[in-house]
């Protein structure tokens, strides 16, 4: 096999708090993360020249250099593994950059994946995980079922069993947030706070929904005072009839989640303009095939 083709979902925080920042820099949360069908679409060569290339169909402001996550993932497995020549890469970019809904982490882990199977590496999924921890907090999620309590830093995975049988509307404005800037911004005192956050288990929508009400994403408030649009992006969701509204991760994604499939008019009057606007599900993984 010299090359492999592979899908690389998003992920939406079902809520996130922020609890404390720690001494290597990074920030510890507790956070729900669920999968959902938006996918990139990778491709992966080998070639016999040493080296890597990255060729993207739609990614305009996605970097090609060392600070693409899918080239640290590609040089961190050739150096980890001694793997000889190198490998083009093809991304068809379906996943909006830098917009808190996991894109490059999930491209990390397919690049991993890819090449332990190019290279039949068998690698199993907690080792590939580990692997992905190196190039970034959330990759580890990728090697998860979809569905799946995040701790630490982003590297304590516990599977949980959440519903499956509702809607998820995306809304991504054109702004650009910085998930650094947006941690050292946040003016909650990290040093002393205590998550207070126990969620029962969740068999229906309805449960989920009466237990992430309980929640919410640290980031709102920072980034609805600097954007009011993300807080009329909510306002919208929820007039058409979104049971939760919520931003996910750092933003600017704001979604909604719906008991049944919403109408297409309905959709079609929050498209603000220049809103991408997804319809969506949730999803287990893994999501490779």
């Amino acid at each position: 096999m010299n090359t492999i083709e592979v899908k690389t979902p998003a992920k939406i925080n079902l809520f996130l708090k922020v609890i404390n920042r720690r001494p290597d820099g990074y920030h510890d949360i507790h956070s729900w993360f669920q999968a959902v069908d938006l996918y990139d679409h990778l491709a992966i060569e080998k070639r016999a020249m040493p080296g890597f290339a990255l060729f993207s169909e739609n990614g305009e402001g996605m970097p090609r250099d060392d600070r693409n996550t899918m080239i640290k993932a590609a040089k961190l497995m050739f150096e980890r593994f001694e793997l000889e020549g190198g490998l083009d890469i093809r991304i068809k970019k379906n996943i909006p950059i830098s917009a808190g809904l996991g894109g490059g982490s999930s491209d990390a882990a397919a690049t991993i994946s890819g090449i332990s199977t190019l290279y039949d590496l068998n690698l199993d999924p907690e080792r590939m995980a580990e692997i992905g921890l190196e190039i970034g907090s959330d990759v580890p999620f990728f090697f998860s079922s979809g569905q799946a309590e995040v701790t630490g830093r982003g590297e304590i995975i516990k599977p949980i069993a959440l519903p499956t049988d509702y809607r998820v509307v995306l809304v991504t404005p054109p702004v650009s947030i910085s998930t650094a800037e947006s941690y050292r911004a946040l003016k909650m005192d990290l040093t002393t706070r205590n998550p207070g956050i126990k969620l029962l288990p969740c068999k229906t929508f309805n449960e989920m929904i009466t237990e992430l009400i309980k929640t919410g994403n640290d980031f709102e408030i920072l980034h609805f005072r600097a954007l009011p649009e993300l807080a009329r992006i909510a306002g919208a969701l929820r007039q058409i009839g979104a049971k939760l509204t919520r931003m996910s991760g750092s933003g600017p994604t704001m979604y909604g989640l719906f008991d049944t499939v919403p109408d297409r008019d309905d959709l079609s009057k929050i498209t603000g303009g220049d809103w991408r606007v997804y319809h969506l599900k949730p999803i287990t993984l893994p999501a490779w095939d």
